[in-house]
């Protein structure tokens, strides 16, 4: 069966979410801040505060003694599993709200998870910060009436003033252009991009990472998704040195062949320093702890060995792109993925070497072996380590809610919109439990394309159970192989 693949946001929900607003701005509250020596950062105009101190506390206590609170204290103890603090919150109009966190974490960036009422609501990173401060956690649907909001541990050790509340503006139209960074772009790649555009916010595109899961997925769900996620990984030359054969390149032809659209990431196993002892071996040469390959120090020295090795490396990859090019392939790039975590050597040694890798990895590509078919995908949410306008086309978030969760991701979405000036497409690139589509259209997050990991992520029924599967594959609002040629031409209700 195909289904019409294009199913633009219903206007019901849309009026309904602007009545709410407006009946939660002409009903809010701006309750004061108080308290203690320092002066807290303050909520916006027009939202409710409520305090963290008189929530239900779940292996948390109250505290008084960092000062600038609001309210009569905070609350603290984060630090274990466990721990929870939930508030409720009254009478509300229902609708979308913007919700934001009242927070200090002096001990280094942490995150903290989220429920709506009892229901995961996604994580929202909250930076290092001695004096208090506020991150916003996104977007949230409120019941009409009464509801609760959960703090729950994840990664401890912050403290937790308030939250505050308040009625989220109806999204205005994108600005998305579709002109890719590259002037000299294929055809392929172009017409992608300008599909992937005008489809911004009417649908989705379905991904999944590993040609394994894919079958998996044709053969216990009965569709294949529209995106394929394939990895560099076993082209790295550090790798193909110690026997790996890379075949993820012959996949993506193949995809090709089928209508499908290709994202690549690269594992980029280390140049050389891989320490290749129990726990560290070779083949993990990716990640920091692997390797002691010091990109910072490769950078600061064009003559030096390290440098050199670097650029072998993009050259062997590139060698492997052009097979893509030459075949009329567009490719979804996505190179340097998870940079600001710092768990990948690319990242170790903060956002300006990154930054600049990226620089480099992109004129060698473009200008230098002509890699014309290649649109850029960013993979980190924080500005700071965001490389330019110039040499992005997309930006994107690799997130892993709980088990459970299958909320829109909005904390994240909003973010990279924000980051981006709503200018470039954003994408989830990589994600362990999908977002449920009725509350991605119902949250207005617009996400491009999900792309789910491998393995057990989709196939042990627990990430995704196989009702949440049949939901997702078979929704309106999600495209998948079948539907593309329609997406493409633009046709459909």
């Amino acid at each position: 069966m195909t289904r019409s693949p294009r199913r633009r946001r219903r206007p019901a929900l849309a009026l309904s979410v602007l009545a709410a607003s407006l009946a939660g701005l002409l009903s809010a509250t701006s309750l004061p801040s108080n308290a203690g020596a320092g002066e807290p950062a303050r909520a916006p105009a027009a939202s409710t505060v409520h305090e963290a101190e008189d929530g239900e506390l779940n292996g948390v206590t109250v505290d008084s003694a960092a000062e600038g609170y609001s309210g009569t204290g905070y609350v603290t103890g984060f630090d274990t599993e466990t721990d929870k603090l939930t508030l409720t919150i009254p009478d509300s109009p229902g609708g979308l709200h913007d919700l934001t966190l009242h927070y200090r974490a002096p001990s280094g960036q942490k995150t903290t998870s989220l429920q709506l009422n009892g229901e995961g609501a996604g994580d929202v990173v909250l930076p290092q910060t001695e004096a208090w401060s506020t991150a916003s956690a996104g977007r949230v649907l409120l019941e009409e009436g009464g509801n609760t909001i959960s703090v729950l541990s994840n990664w401890g050790w912050y403290d937790i003033d308030a939250i505050s509340l308040s009625p989220s503006e109806p999204r205005p139209p994108h600005q998305v252009t579709g002109v890719p960074v590259n002037p000299d772009a294929t055809p392929e790649a172009r017409a992608l991009l300008a599909d992937l555009t005008e489809n911004y916010g009417e649908n989705i595109l379905s991904g999944q990472q590993d040609m394994g899961s894919v079958q998996w997925l044709e053969e216990n769900v009965g569709r294949a998704p529209a995106v394929a996620g394939l990895d560099m990984m076993d082209y790295s030359p550090s790798r193909v040195e110690r026997g790996t054969v890379g075949t993820d390149v012959d996949n993506a032809l193949a995809w090709h062949e089928r209508g499908g659209i290709t994202t690549f990431a690269w594992h980029w196993n280390a140049p050389t320093g891989l320490i290749d002892e129990p726990g560290r071996e070779w083949w993990r040469g990716f990640y920091t702890d692997a390797t002691t390959f010091d990109v910072a120090a490769a950078l600061a020295d064009r003559e030096s060995e390290e440098y050199r090795l670097l650029l072998r490396d993009i050259d062997a990859i590139a060698e492997e792109l052009l097979r893509l090019r030459d075949a009329g392939v567009p490719v979804l790039w996505r190179p340097l993925h998870e940079a600001e975590g710092g768990w990948f050597w690319w990242g170790a040694k903060g956002p300006g070497p990154a930054k600049e890798l990226w620089r480099i990895m992109y004129d060698r590509m473009v200008n230098h072996h002509e890699l014309h078919n290649l649109l850029w995908v960013w993979n980190s949410v924080s500005p700071e380590w965001y490389p330019g306008d110039d040499v992005v086309d997309i930006v994107s978030a690799d997130t892993y809610p709980a088990v459970g969760d299958h909320g829109p991701v909005s904390g994240t979405y909003e973010k990279l919109v924000e980051l981006v000036g709503d200018q470039r497409l954003v994408a989830l690139t990589e994600t362990g439990s999908i977002p449920d589509p009725d509350l991605l259209e119902a949250y207005e997050a617009d996400w491009s394309w999900f792309v789910t990991w491998s393995g057990s992520f989709i196939d042990d029924g627990v990430h995704n159970p196989p009702a949440h599967l049949e939901h997702v594959f078979n929704h309106p609002y999600v495209i998948t192989l079948d539907e593309l040629d329609a997406w493409r031409s633009g046709s459909g209700g």
